[in-house]
């Protein structure tokens, strides 16, 4: 394996849809390290900014530049959707699927398997149809499928909504492990003490553009704009 896909530039990106600015532009650095919260109100371009990053989404301007080749940077990334995505296969198919894409024994994913699943707490349901989880249960099997073949980055977008408190210590639990053995996580959420308890830098969009980038502490304690200052007290900011 080459050197790290890190840093990640992005010059002047813009992203449009039927002629309406969604994205952009924004230019930004992004290092290789640490949990990037990407924080703003409903239609600030969340959603966006980390489906470009991941390629999921077209640019209609500006350049995203890894330091490896893209095709390989983006072999080397997770995604977990804000609404997990099962395959219609048992729990233990759905964490085997991308170890079996990339070729890995079935000694070795099947213990792979196992151990992801006593991690979230689902080894009694290894022949359990993921569709017939709870939400919860989804959420964390999707996120357990991400880091199984562990990604040098993890994006995730709102991996807490509709959760209740004790699901949403667990995938905390397992983001902060992830963060410690070495994953890069960059996630957009709503949830300003997730936010708070897990990041270790923070970008806040308005309207599409990267309005405030801070280390999250100073973020928190001391936003640098009135915008940013009257989101944190929950007022509406357009």
């Amino acid at each position: 394996m080459s050197g790290s896909i890190f840093p990640v530039q992005l010059d002047d990106v813009c992203v449009r849809r039927r002629g309406a600015r969604i994205l952009g532009p924004v230019s930004v650095e992004i290092g290789g390290s640490g949990l990037t919260a990407i924080l703003g109100p409903n239609g600030s371009g969340k959603t966006t900014f980390l489906r470009v990053l991941h390629g999921l989404e077209r640019l209609s301007a500006g350049r995203l530049q890894w330091q490896i080749a893209t095709r390989e940077a983006q072999s080397r990334q997770a995604y977990v959707f804000q609404t997990p995505i099962m395959m219609r296969r048992s729990v233990r198919d759905n964490l085997a699927y991308p170890l079996q894409l990339l070729g890995v024994s079935k000694s070795e994913v099947s213990a792979a398997c196992e151990t992801w699943a006593d991690r979230i707490g689902l080894s009694d349901a290894l022949e359990r149809s993921a569709t017939r989880l709870s939400g919860g249960e989804k959420q964390k099997l999707a996120l357990a499928r991400g880091l199984i073949r562990r990604p040098e980055v993890l994006f995730l977008d709102e991996p807490s909504t509709n959760l209740d408190g004790r699901a949403t210590r667990e995938i905390e639990a397992l983001l902060r492990d992830a963060l410690e053995a070495g994953t890069r996580i960059i996630m957009a959420t709503h949830d300003l003490g997730q936010a708070r308890r897990l990041a270790s830098d923070v970008h806040f969009l308005l309207t599409g553009r990267i309005q405030t980038s801070a280390p999250a502490e100073a973020f928190f304690d001391a936003p640098s704009t009135p915008e940013a200052a009257a989101f944190l007290k929950g007022d509406i900011v357009e």
